[in-house]
């Protein structure tokens, strides 16, 4: 499998021009990786988190609330030095024990120790990962005056330009606090995994090494996503931060604890979005849609009967494919491109639901209903 095509159900497609570097885990010097964030059921839903969260609270009353909550993580993943693997942020998600932080930061771990804001440090068990979702959940058995669950807000009602706070470990400075704005939403974040990660905030607040894991908060102190990754050529943050959201987060964490995995919907296309060029050259009257390519063989597009493109027309020198379906909705939500496809398929589907494609073929639409199985491993 080609890991830099669009894979509906996970894959980012076109070329990525900027460098997306994960570096909100501090590995040994040079190692730099990205995070996440995880949601709290048993804070969610109560009259008294409500009440809790309900107004717009300052950057020091934000700090003060959500401190406690944000833990440091170090991580071992060798015998023979005291301390290997590097140091990350995570934070507490219910009285039980359980602490959201991302799955690089404890991918490969033969130790995990996490250190709450007094100073005291516990041993941690690796409950479940997500390497799809760079989504991890450890557990604690710690004293329980120490466990200050952090409320999970609802990611869907962000607004770009809303003013947002970030709490991690930046380069091992414990407890640290930056600020900035959400810059722009459902970004494709691509990950180690092959494929990518759907529905990312951007935002302009300092992340740097040692931030993986740490809570991305509103001005309500409602945690709205998990610090993952920037864009920098160097390593070092340069303005562009990157946040899984906290829809994704109450998605996957629950059948993480429950279960220690989670399991993906997957499509089977490859493809590319319709820019003018080639909407051009197919005769369409706009430039929306998402051309599939490539139909994996076996798989649920497969099975439904999608067609990819065969052939290809040449145009002043330049080639285009043609002759494929061109998927204009899902769900009776509209594609203008695959960002629209990953986004709805990470946040309402789960394998074996049916997904309705309305598609342009041979200049006539037509829907087809595909049933959606676990997506491969690309490992």
């Amino acid at each position: 499998m080609d890991k830099s095509g669009v894979f509906v159900g996970g894959v980012i497609g076109a070329a990525i021009t900027m460098v997306i570097v994960a570096v909100l885990f501090i590995s040994p010097p040079e190692s730099l990786k990205s995070d996440t964030v995880e949601i709290n059921e048993q804070v969610i839903n109560t009259v008294e988190a409500s009440s809790l969260y309900s107004k717009k609270l300052s950057l020091i009353e934000i700090f003060e609330k959500s401190e406690p909550g944000v833990v440091r993580v170090n991580v071992q993943r060798s015998e023979t030095a005291e301390v290997v693997g590097g140091v990350g942020s995570g934070f507490v998600f219910d009285k039980k024990g359980h602490i959201i932080t991302n799955a690089h930061v404890v991918n490969d771990a033969i130790k995990v120790v996490v250190t709450f804001l007094d100073g005291r440090s516990y041993n941690a068990e690796i409950i479940g990962a997500d390497e799809y979702t760079d989504i991890a959940v450890i557990k604690v058995s710690a004293d329980l005056a120490l466990l200050h669950p952090l409320f999970i807000g609802d990611s869907s009602n962000l607004k770009v330009g809303e003013q947002i706070a970030a709490i991690g470990n930046p380069f091992g400075l414990s407890g640290s606090m930056t600020s900035g704005i959400i810059s722009q939403l459902g970004r494709l974040l691509p990950s180690g995994s092959g494929y990518s990660i759907p529905d990312v905030i951007q935002t302009d607040a300092a992340i740097n090494p040692g931030n993986s894991g740490g809570p991305l908060l509103n001005m309500r102190g409602e945690i709205v996503g998990i610090n993952t990754a920037i864009q920098s050529a160097t390593g070092e943050f340069t303005g562009v931060g990157f946040s899984v959201p906290s829809q994704t987060i109450a998605k996957i964490v629950p059948t993480l604890i429950e279960k220690g995995e989670y399991k993906h919907p997957w499509i089977g296309i490859s493809g590319r979005d319709i820019d003018p060029d080639l909407a051009k050259v197919l005769n369409l009257n706009e430039a929306v849609g998402f051309l599939v390519i490539t139909v994996v063989e076996d798989s649920p597009a497969f099975n439904a009967g999608l067609i990819g493109s065969e052939k290809t027309t040449e145009v002043d020198g330049v080639k285009y494919p043609i002759g494929g379906d061109i998927i204009l909705s899902v769900d009776g939500i509209d594609v203008r491109k695959i960002d629209d496809i990953l986004i709805h398929l990470q946040r309402a589907k789960s394998i074996g639901d049916e997904m309705i494609l309305e598609v342009l073929r041979d200049g006539r639409t037509t829907d087809i209903t595909i049933t959606l199985q676990e997506r491969p491993n690309t490992n």
